[in-house]
């Protein structure tokens, strides 16, 4: 007893110094900085399960390695890394978190999507299934879940795909900076450690936490290996490729993907009346494209979602005008706002040839059975994301894949 006191009384560094090395030489053990939990809000449950299955595979396969009777490593090889917990909810709509399971000294991940429209209020007055849960509420959960493991856990880090408030990154007349609030409340007041996030609609919004670890990972390897999966004719060349970009706000994001490509980059301008608004948006007058010939060439458009999809299906139909072959709309997540209709017309219409969005966020039963619809899985990167953060190794090569793209393109022939 006395000396597992003593143990946990050492600094991480002093805790490394004392375990033995692994095979690899030049590799010490790292401990993990607590007995790792993953936390699903309601919706994300298959996902979360998808990640501890990959977890442990990975651990599994590197147990050899590690001292897993130490106490540093307790728990550290389980089969089930899911944290059993319960948001139930009053008769009014209020709600609480109950947690079931232990999390002193753990390392929780909470696992959220703040858009997922197929969880509902279970009971509201005296109704059952009332309607659907707002981001608002999704948000709210997130708040129970930190409040009711804050105090006990280790770290609690919080795994947010699709920024919550992500698109109300700036200002630009008397308007609230709501994603701004929502990353200092997380950060500031609930003590979150961590925030992961994926093609954050502008990165910039760290800007609002600068003091705080906030890890912003792009879905471009899982993409391009998806698209090869499934049309594993197409050529990745100058001759045969360009990436464009719907509008000038995503041209970020293009330029990695022209860049790692090694291709041509395209955008459109859009034109807008500012006279007028719609939804809380200025209308699209008018597209014009930017970029040189794209006649027989395939395209990726590339962005960060696909909202209503209207902005995409534009571009689809400007650029088969121009001639362009096939055409590709990729994008991390796939919101469907205004409904399916509108694609699959346009896709009996033959405007594109196929749409790749994550499993990130829900996807309507209706979309997963769609011809046109390509699901991109990021299970597996985010197992590890998780796997490394835990262990507080460098999470800096998963950042950027340009190196793992370039390697995946040459190994499957693409290039030379």
């Amino acid at each position: 007893m006395a000396d597992r006191m003593g143990k946990e009384s050492m600094t991480r560094g002093e805790q490394l110094s004392i375990l033995p090395e692994t095979h690899h030489e030049d590799r010490p053990i790292e401990v993990p900085v607590g007995k790792l939990m993953i936390a699903p809000l309601k919706g994300c449950e298959p996902l979360a399960r998808q990640i501890s299955d990959w977890i442990y595979q990975f651990r599994e396969e590197e147990e050899h390695e590690m001292p897993v009777d130490s106490p540093e490593f307790d728990g550290y090889m389980r089969k089930d890394y899911i944290l059993e917990m319960g948001l139930p909810r009053f008769g009014t709509g209020e709600g609480k978190c109950v947690i079931q399971k232990s999390v002193r000294g753990c390392d929780v991940f909470i696992l959220c999507d703040m858009f997922n429209h197929g969880v509902t209020m279970d009971y509201f007055y005296g109704e059952k299934n009332a309607r659907v849960m707002s981001p608002d509420e999704h948000y709210a959960d997130l708040k129970r879940v930190i409040a009711a493991i804050t105090g006990k856990a280790r770290r609690v880090n919080v795994i947010m795909p699709m920024l919550y408030e992500g698109r109300q990154h700036r200002r630009t007349t008397r308007e609230s900076l709501d994603c701004a609030l929502v990353l200092k409340e997380l950060c500031d007041l609930l003590g979150v450690d961590n925030i992961i996030t994926f093609d954050a609609h502008d990165p910039r919004v760290q800007n609002a936490i600068p003091l705080n670890s906030f890890e912003d990972f792009k879905t471009a390897h899982q993409m391009i290996k998806a698209v090869t999966r499934d049309f594993p004719d197409i050529k990745i060349d100058p001759d045969h490729l360009m990436i464009i970009s719907p509008d000038e706000g995503g041209m970020g994001r293009c330029i990695f993907y022209a860049t790692v490509l090694g291709v041509e980059l395209s955008t459109f301008y859009k034109e807008r009346d500012y006279t007028t608004v719609v939804n809380g948006r200025n209308p699209v007058k008018a597209h014009m494209f930017l970029g040189g010939d794209i006649r027989g060439r395939d395209v990726f458009i590339v962005d960060d979602m696909i909202s209503s999809g209207g902005s995409m299906l534009d571009t689809a139909a400007e650029l088969k005008k121009r001639g362009a072959g096939r055409i590709f709309i990729l994008s991390a997540f796939g919101l469907f706002t205004d409904g399916l209709g509108a694609f699959d017309e346009e896709y009996a219409k033959g405007a594109f040839s196929g749409v790749f969005t994550t499993n990130l966020i829900y996807r309507t039963p209706e979309l997963l059975e769609r011809e046109w619809y390509h699901e991109v899985d990021l299970s597996k990167y985010i197992a590890l994301i998780v796997n490394n953060l835990n262990k507080d190794q460098s999470v800096s090569p998963l950042i950027d894949p340009s190196d793992r793209i370039d390697k995946y393109l040459r190994k499957h022939g693409y290039r030379s």
